[in-house]
């Protein structure tokens, strides 16, 4: 029996990277012919179920003719380009850039940037005492999810996912300008008076951990949080008959957080309420 495919196949593109002659699907972003190509490029803002906002900067790439260096993770691959990924001028301003924000942020808790900032002999500390970092303490005004903005780059990943593009209830945005730009509820509110409805959507592309779950953030507080030692298993959500898959975060025989998978066609990564945080049930003694 022959599939029928859901779609029209894309024409294939033909360009250089780094020397070598690559072909991707028309519409490939550079940052998608890297991964192909088993190139490993930095990002933070980029999310895979979001449209890029090009806001960190760390992934950008040299393009032969052009002025500036290309955000990878949005510049479209074009018929004849040429494209260099790991020259000195992107190194440095990758360097720079997390330079900056490790400065000015706390990574601790950013998957990979401790590999990245020593792999580009990032030096943050030369900035000084004074950069500027917010110094807040965490918001905790809900038993469900915890704000640390200290730890928070603006990326607006967390914005674009409670807004148009997922979840329509547009209850955190940017405000400020400046130094004093930041990820807010409107008029600042506690999340329990804001628009929230806890779906956590936020939480599962938010690269930094600025926003995390509340048994992840009480668990890292006690020392507790075990990453390595925590298994994954993905099931069906018995709430409704909807069907989205839900991945349990497992760590000594008790479920810790709930995230999905991002390439499932029914969740696309986003879950309610009940998907994300409504797991007590199973673990009652």
């Amino acid at each position: 029996m022959t599939a029928i495919p859901l779609q029209p196949p894309r024409r294939l593109i033909e360009f250089t990277l780094d020397g070598q002659e690559t072909r991707v699907p028309e519409g490939s972003t550079l940052l998608d012919a890297c991964r192909a190509a088993g190139k490993d490029i930095p990002t933070l803002c980029e999310g895979d179920t979001l449209t890029p906002k090009n806001a960190c900067r760390v992934c950008v790439v040299e393009v032969e003719g052009a002025r500036t260096l290309a955000p990878a993770c949005s510049r479209r691959a074009e018929a004849g380009m040429d494209v260099r990924t790991d020259t000195e001028r992107a190194r440095h301003s990758r360097k720079i850039v997390l330079e900056l924000l490790a400065s000015s942020t706390d990574l601790s808790t950013t998957p990979r940037a401790a590999e990245w900032l020593k792999e580009y002999d990032a030096k943050p500390a030369r900035f000084g005492p004074d950069a500027a970092r917010l110094n807040e303490e965490p918001k905790i005004d809900n038993d469900l999810y915890v704000r640390d903005y200290d730890k928070c780059i603006q990326c607006y990943k967390c914005v674009d996912a409670c807004g148009e593009q997922w979840q329509n209830s547009f209850a955190i945005s940017v405000a400020g300008r400046g130094f004093d730009a930041r990820i807010s509820t409107e008029h600042d509110t506690p999340l329990t008076d804001s628009a929230c409805v806890y779906c956590g959507n936020c939480i599962e592309v938010c690269p930094t951990g600025a926003l995390s779950f509340k048994s992840e953030f009480d668990m890292r507080e006690a020392g507790t949080w075990n990453e390595p030692a925590q298994t994954e298993t993905t099931t069906i959500c018995a709430y409704c008959g909807v069907g989205c898959n839900l991945t349990l975060h497992v760590q000594d025989n008790e479920i810790v957080k709930v995230t999905s998978p991002h390439d499932n066609p029914v969740t696309h990564g986003n879950l309610c309420i009940k998907g994300r945080f409504g797991y007590q049930h199973v673990q009652q003694h």
